[in-house]
């Protein structure tokens, strides 16, 4: 039996029109009545997630979302932070002179927000989509001591292919490295991934790994799919992420999650 569900929301929760579907709320709202913990798991922060929490009724004071691809792991209702492995100013300043050599965007996520030394297409995006303020910022007057939650390097996916391709190798030694979206790359933490933010909850919670179901479909979901008792990649998923799943359900169009779900926790 499955006792913890974490759904990645882009591309897998979602609908390509940001929405949930009926069948899909449904489904999770049947699962958290049998007494199964479901979790968002995203790099979204906890502020750009909580109106489809709200909507879920996943910030009870016992729920738990996964955010900033598990940097965070926070209590949804107190915003308490269960779990942190995050960055410093140091690393964002080090990641801002490579982005420069490389003439790519960047930006990164303070407590003031996300900051930028310059504003760019893909960082309204992220302002845009997550209802987060934006703070032009030198970054020569973040702290180096400051946490940051994620650095992302953000541009049209053919400049980020070339960026990623000339990536310094020292980098993947460095830091975990994802690509979450075409135009996303993100740096976390080492010891942060999807995989381990899960992990973590599930051990403060007593719940064993073959009790636990990951549902994603792009690199940032990769960890939690290989970490997963069973790990579900939507229709619509990253080949990658089809090839480390143990099942490959139906598209985010067609209510994957919902059937998932309803095949694997609640028969």
């Amino acid at each position: 039996m499955y006792k913890l569900i974490a759904i990645d929301m882009d591309g897998t929760l979602l609908k390509e029109d940001k929405t949930i579907s009926r069948e899909t709320f449904e489904a999770i709202e049947k699962a958290t009545d049998k007494g199964i913990k479901v979790i968002l798991a995203t790099g979204r922060p906890l502020e750009g997630i909580k109106p489809y929490l709200k909507k879920l009724n996943l910030m009870k004071d016992n729920d738990y979302a996964l955010v900033f691809n598990g940097a965070l792991v926070q209590n949804t209702s107190t915003d308490e932070i269960i779990v942190r492995n995050t960055l410093k100013g140091s690393d964002y300043k080090y990641l801002y002179e490579i982005s420069k050599i490389l003439n790519v965007n960047i930006h990164a996520f303070s407590k003031e927000g996300c900051i930028t030394p310059k504003l760019s297409k893909y960082t309204e995006v992220e302002g845009n989509i997550n209802k987060i303020p934006i703070t032009i910022k030198a970054v020569e007057d973040v702290d180096n001591d400051e946490y940051i939650m994620k650095v992302m390097m953000i541009d049209e996916p053919e400049i980020l292919d070339k960026a990623i391709n000339a990536l310094p190798k020292e980098l993947y030694e460095k830091y975990t490295v994802v690509r979450s979206t075409p135009y996303f790359l993100e740096f976390l933490n080492k010891s942060s991934n999807k995989g381990e933010g899960v992990k973590a909850l599930a051990n403060a919670l007593n719940i064993k790994q073959e009790e636990v179901m990951c549902i994603g479909d792009a690199g940032n979901d990769l960890h939690m799919l290989e970490y997963a008792g069973l790990g579900v990649a939507m229709g619509n998923a990253y080949e990658e992420a089809k090839e480390v799943a143990d099942f490959v359900t139906k598209t985010n169009e067609e209510d994957g999650v919902a059937y998932a779900i309803t095949k694997f926790a609640l028969k």
